[in-house]
Formats: structure tokens, sequence, C-alpha cells
């Protein structure tokens, strides 16, 4: 009786742990105070479902606890697109969603700043920390400084940055110029490894005061092994003026020391790969901007309505192959660009595409670019995520030697392989999640004017982070329902009992 005990709780445990592994809990809120109360309680596997309607937050919502690569913790809208965060300025606010744990994933989500002052409404996300493999997917986030802000916690002597993070998919921008002369860029990444920036289409971001300089997205503060890749910039769509930089690897610079890596900011990034984005109307300034990158890579990028590419310092060494530029490729301050297969200061673009103007990059007349590449390893996709002809392919974001046809007015995620603990997504989505791209501005060819100004500011790079409950208070409970499985509450409980049981009858024996 006794073997048959024991083979009875081992077969009870057998069919138990696994649940308990993939354990999770649906979550369902449809107002502010449930969706505050969510993130207070979320556990492992928890998928916190957002109905339908707009949640007016007074407060910032903190992240309470690591997800797990086999559990992550999930908020997301029932509906993609229906589901609108508010950040409203009561107490100066100025962060939505801080993520201080590891493995959230944040997805199909409209975030709205809503602040009277521009100085607020800093940040849609801060990722901060150990906040490794988060996930910012398929959401629309429009008038914060920094949509996404990424940084640690600006102590020498603490050396966390969150790292393997995801942005992908995301639609980006601000309805006006923000009138405030604080950092705006709209993903403002300092320090952390192995950052994926991808297919998110980010428009329309301008600093009214101050230095006038913004960036559509940089990763800088000794950050490493960077991916920014399939991203669609539009500098000017719905306003104009003021210095607009598309992507860059440094940005503006970053001190003092004690926010970067390794407490050192002598270095912005090291290993970095910027590869198949189309970047567009920036007739101020350069397209691609670097700034005291070590080892990067800028690969097959199309750089229409720009002054071209800067790589700027002694320290900076970089490799420029396969690019289409209506601007030049410059080496500056020191900065070393080894270039190979570009095609520079391009006035054709009318001839060569179909529309260029309105992002439609379809080919017209490819005899100068089709094939003209060299194959490489670090480029195996295009834009829309097609895989490249074998052999030479063609140069710029595209390649068209393929029956698959590539709408450019638009993003396109998915299409690589996953992260840790990450599904596959959509895979090849087209219309990505936000509007159509519509007319762009033709700003002319721009002139030359590295107007830029190299310091950039630090905003919230520095300080540290210290996440708190500093809302309301409120805990009203969403309503949990059990989707898949069982929670691990509940199982502790049948492990406990399976565990008396097989005790009170070893006694018994």
């Amino acid at each position: 009786m006794s073997t048959l005990r024991t083979l009875l709780v081992t077969a009870a445990l057998a069919v138990l742990l696994p649940t308990l592994a993939t354990a999770q809990r649906t979550v369902n809120v449809s107002d502010a105070d449930g969706l505050t109360a969510a993130m207070a309680d979320a556990m492992p596997g928890d998928d916190i479902v957002l109905a339908n309607g707009d949640y007016g937050m007074r407060h910032r919502l903190n992240t309470s606890a690591a997800g797990t690569e086999g559990a992550r913790i999930t908020v997301r809208a029932e509906n993609p697109g229906r589901a609108n965060v508010l950040f409203r300025d009561a107490t100066g606010i100025v962060e939505g969603f801080v993520v201080a744990h590891p493995y959230w994933t944040f997805e199909d989500l409209v975030l709205v700043g809503d602040c009277g002052s521009q100085h607020d409404c800093e940040h849609a996300w801060h990722v901060v920390v150990d906040a490794d493999f988060t996930i910012i997917r398929n959401n629309v986030a429009r008038n914060f400084n920094a949509q996404i802000k990424g940084n640690g916690n600006g102590d020498a002597g603490d050396p966390r940055f969150p790292d393997d993070v995801l942005i992908e998919g995301n639609e980006f921008y601000s309805e006006t110029v923000r009138m405030t002369d604080r950092p705006v860029t709209p993903i403002d990444v300092v320090g952390g490894r192995r950052w994926i920036i991808r297919a998110n289409y980010i428009h329309d971001f301008a600093k009214g005061m101050g230095n006038n300089v913004s960036y559509a997205a940089f990763l800088k503060g000794n950050s490493r092994d960077g991916i920014i890749e399939r991203n669609l910039i539009v500098c000017e769509r719905l306003h104009t003026g003021q210095v607009r930089l598309g992507l860059s690897f440094g940005g503006g610079g970053s001190n003092p020391d004690r926010i970067c890596e390794d407490a050192d900011c002598s270095i912005e990034h090291q290993g970095g790969i910027m590869r198949n984005n189309l970047i567009a109307h920036c007739p101020s300034d350069v397209g691609i901007y670097v700034n005291e990158c070590v080892d990067c890579a800028l690969l097959h990028n199309t750089v229409y309505d720009t002054t071209g590419i800067d790589v700027r310092f002694g320290v900076s060494t970089v490799v420029v192959d396969g690019n289409i530029l209506s601007g030049r490729i410059r080496e500056r301050d020191g900065g070393t660009a080894t270039a190979s297969n570009n095609l520079e200061m391009v006035t054709a673009w009318n001839t060569w595409f179909v529309d260029p103007d309105n992002l439609d990059f379809t080919r017209a007349d490819g005899s100068t670019f089709v094939d003209m590449g060299v194959a490489s390893g670090d480029v195996t996709d295009d834009y829309c995520g097609r895989v490249r002809e074998d052999g030479a392919p063609d140069l710029g974001a595209v390649e068209y030697d393929t029956d698959a046809p590539c709408d450019t007015s638009v993003v396109h995620p998915g299409g690589s392989v996953p992260m840790p603990g990450e599904d596959a997504g959509p895979g090849g989505v087209d219309a990505g999640p936000g509007v159509d791209a519509g007319p762009g501005v033709d700003g002319g060819p721009g002139s030359d004017s590295g107007s830029r100004a190299d310091g950039g500011g630090t905003g919230s790079d520095a300080g540290t982070v210290a996440p708190s409950d500093d809302g309301c208070g409120c805990r009203a409970p969403g309503t949990v329902s059990m989707s898949t499985g069982t929670s691990p509450r509940h199982g502790l409980l049948v492990l406990g009992a399976l565990g008396l049981f097989a005790w009170r009858r070893r006694r018994a024996g």
C-alpha cells in the first residue's frame, strides 16, 4: 500500500507541476482604480486586460513584482487601440508606467499625455534598473517628451541597467511642438544592453524651447549591442520647424559619468547596428547621427530629405555600407567612417521611386541600386522583414528582387526571432498600430547646417529612480478569472493537501 500511495502522489504532482509552471490569471479591469489595483497585486503569469474606454490616471503606475521567462506579466487592451490611458496633470505627474521589474509586456494600448504644462508628461514608460526583458509592442503614445525613457538609478556604485528590452510596432508622436526645454526624444535610452528598437513609426517630435534640438530615438550612456532596425522615421508631417534629427547612437552626449554604464560616459555606445530604416523629411539636419560609438554599423538605410549621416568624435569607428541618402556622409571632429557601396547626394529620387515625398519608395528605375550591394551576415532581411535575395543585395532599406510587395508608408512588425520569453507576435503584420503615414512634408533638400547642439541635456537621466506608491492608494479589485491552469497560491494549497494526505497515510500504516 505504501508503494501505491507513493505512486499516486507522484502521479498527482506530475500533473500539477506543469500547470503551476504555466499558471495564468486573467485580470479584467474597466476603470482607473481597477488598473491601479491590478498593477499593485500583479503576480507572474497575470494577463491584465483593459476593457474599451478611457482610464484617467492622476498618478503613475508602478510595476510591483517580477515576471519570469515562462510567466510574463502582461498589460494589454482587450481590443487593440480601444483602451486609452490618459495621464493627467494633477500634482505634476511626469511618468506613466514605471517598469522596474523584469518580464513585463505592454501591448495594444493608447497612452496620452494630458498635462497642462508640457514640462510635465515626460515619459509614457520609464524603464529602469531591473526591468530586463521588457516588451513594449503595438501601442500608440502621443504628447510626451520621451515616450520611452530607459536608464539606471544614477548611482555609480549600482551597476544595474535594464537589458534585453524590445520596443516594436509602436507609433510615437506629438500633436504639437513640445513647449519645453527638457529633452524631447520619443525613445531616449541611457545605458543598458541589447535593446532592440524595431518597426516603429516615429514622427513629429520637436522641442520648442532651449536649444530646439530633438531626436527620434537614440541609445547612449555607454549602452551596448543595440539594434535599431526597420523603423519609419518622419521628422515633419503634422508640423514643421526647429532642429529634428532621425536616429542616433550617442545623441547629444551624456553626463555626468555616474549616469552611464561603468560610470563612464566617454563612450556613448558600443557594437550597435542600425539597418533597414526609412528616414524622411528631416530637412534641417542629419537623418543619422553617430556620437562616440565604437564598432558600430549603419547598413542599408534609406535616408531621404535630410542632410545625410554624421560620424563624430575621435572614439567613433563606424562601418557605413549600402545606404542611399540625399545628403552626404561626414566624418567630424576625428570620427572614422569606413564607407562603401553607398549612394550619396542623390537628386534622382523622383526618377528612381514612385513618390518618395509621400513615402512610396516603390521602384520606378532601379538600375542604380538593384543588385549593387555586397552580401553581409548582418543584413539578411529588409524593411518589410522579407528575406533578401542571395548574392548582391539591393542598396537601401528595401530589397526589390522579390515578388512580395513592400508598402513603405507603414511599418512591418514581426519577422524576426523572438526574444526569450516572447511569443512570436503578429509576424509580418503590414499595417502596424498607427494611422496611415499619409503625405510627408516636402521640406526640400535642406542645408548642411550642423546646427545640432551637442549638450543634449540630461533631463531625467540623472538621479535615483525609486518607484513608490505615489497614487491614490486605491485597491479596488479588478475581476479575476482563472483562464488557464490555476494560480500559484491555489497550487500551493493543493500541494500542501497532497503532502498532508501522504503523511497521514504513512502514520496510519
